[in-house]
């Protein structure tokens, strides 16, 4: 798979039949985040969500035994995460 095919491939996941799925990223890992946050007792945002589940894509490639989806996968959350830190910014920016 080449890096288009990759990123292709993570823009119809992100863009398409997974938001269709689970709704917005943001409204996704904010949902994620508060549960994470309870069950640790520690603060987690939206924007950690998408970093974590990078870090479990990575994980699962050095094993040696990802598939190609993997890959994909991890340039979702690294899309998405991109995206949910430059509209907190935004916010920020308002404020």
């Amino acid at each position: 798979m080449t890096r288009a095919e990759t990123l292709d491939r993570a823009k119809q996941y992100v863009c398409g039949q997974r938001e269709n799925e689970y709704g917005s990223p943001e409204d996704n890992f904010r949902s994620i985040a508060a549960l994470w946050s309870v069950y640790k007792n520690t603060d987690f945002t939206a924007t950690d969500v998408a970093m974590m589940m990078a870090l479990l894509k990575i994980a699962r490639i050095k094993t040696g035994t990802s598939t190609e989806d993997s890959f994909v996968d991890l340039a979702g959350y690294a899309a998405c995460g991109a995206e949910i830190a430059s509209n907190a910014n935004k916010e920020k920016e308002i404020i």
